[in-house]
This record gives C-alpha cells, sequence and structure tokens, in this order.
C-alpha cells in the first residue's frame, strides 16, 4: 500500500512539473513543445535518452514493445525498432552533443511516415541547480498536404508529451509506468 501511495504521489509530481503546448502552426506544418523536470544531474538525464526502450511507451511501437527500440546516442545513429521479421527506422540521430545536452532525431514518426512529412526531434537539457534538470522536447513536423496541423498536432502532441512524461518518471524511478 505505502509504495502504490508514493508512486501516486511521483506520478502527480510529474503531472505538474509537465508542461506542453504547440507552439506554433501553419497550414502544412507545427511545432510542438513539451518540458518536464527530474531530480538528476544533467549526464544522467542525456544518457537515459539513449535508453529509450526503456521509458517509451510499447503502444507506440509497431511491435508492441518498447524493449525493441534502440537509439545509440551519436551522429548517424539509428532510431530503430527491431520486428520478427525486418524493422522500422524511425529516424536518424543527426546531433548528438552531450556537453549541450542535445540530441536531435531527423524523422516523421509512427504514421507521419506514410505522409511524406520531414520532423526533427530535440531533447535539451537544461541543468537548474542543485541536481535538477529540465528536459525540454521539440519535434517540428513539416510538409505533407494542407490541414495537417489541423488535424494532426493535436494528437502528435498527446503521443510526444506522453514520452515525455515516461522519462521523467524513468528518471525518477528507474521505470516509467
Amino acid at each position: 500500500m505505502r509504495s502504490a501511495i508514493l508512486a501516486g504521489v511521483i506520478a502527480l509530481a510529474f503531472s505538474a512539473a509537465a508542461r506542453a503546448e504547440v507552439a506554433a502552426q501553419w497550414d502544412t506544418g507545427f511545432e510542438l513543445r513539451n518540458t518536464v523536470e527530474a531530480n538528476v544531474g544533467a549526464d544522467r538525464a542525456y544518457q537515459a535518452l539513449g535508453e529509450i526502450g526503456r521509458w517509451w511507451s510499447g503502444a507506440h511501437t509497431y511491435s508492441g514493445s518498447a524493449a525493441n527500440l534502440s537509439m545509440p546516442l551519436k551522429a548517424g545513429a539509428c532510431f530503430c525498432e527491431a520486428l520478427p521479421e525486418g524493422g522500422v527506422a524511425h529516424g536518424t540521430v543527426v546531433l548528438a552533443w552531450p556537453a549541450q545536452g542535445t540530441v536531435r532525431i531527423d524523422g516523421a514518426l509512427g504514421p507521419l511516415q506514410a505522409l511524406g512529412v520531414s520532423g526533427a526531434l530535440t531533447f535539451q537539457v537544461k541543468p537548474k541547480g542543485s541536481g535538477r534538470v529540465e528536459v525540454v522536447q521539440t519535434y517540428a513536423v513539416s510538409g505533407g498536404r494542407p490541414g495537417l496541423a489541423r488535424d494532426l498536432a493535436g494528437p502528435v502532441d498527446q503521443v510526444m508529451r506522453e514520452q515525455l512524461v515516461r522519462l521523467g518518471r524513468y528518471l525518477a524511478t528507474g521505470k516509467p509506468d
């Protein structure tokens, strides 16, 4: 019972600390911005970005299991998902800069792949002092058909926000749920 109460308090703390917004939108694109804070050092938060298979939601994978995801933190690396037969390249790491706390992935995630759009997903780890960090996630998506932002900005923001909140919980507890 005590652990259930503690888990609830931690979850409430992260829901309060997480912020989300559709920062900009235009007819054929949008930019999302989500943030979460955690009581860990910047090095640990940066390292955790590369442990994507431990915190990303399996519900937002093709295989149904986040354990099939990998993303080495080096330029040119694949944000990939292993499938029993084949695999999925969700994106390519185009920037991995530990000293700046920045990881950027070039990729149209999930159903966006089929729409012929471009996407740039950036994670920025910002030290806040006293062993605390803010992780800022931005996702800029552009191209495709008119009405893209109207139809998809909100749903994509919900999915991306969920992943960042899961990262925050993972940083706090070692578990994303």
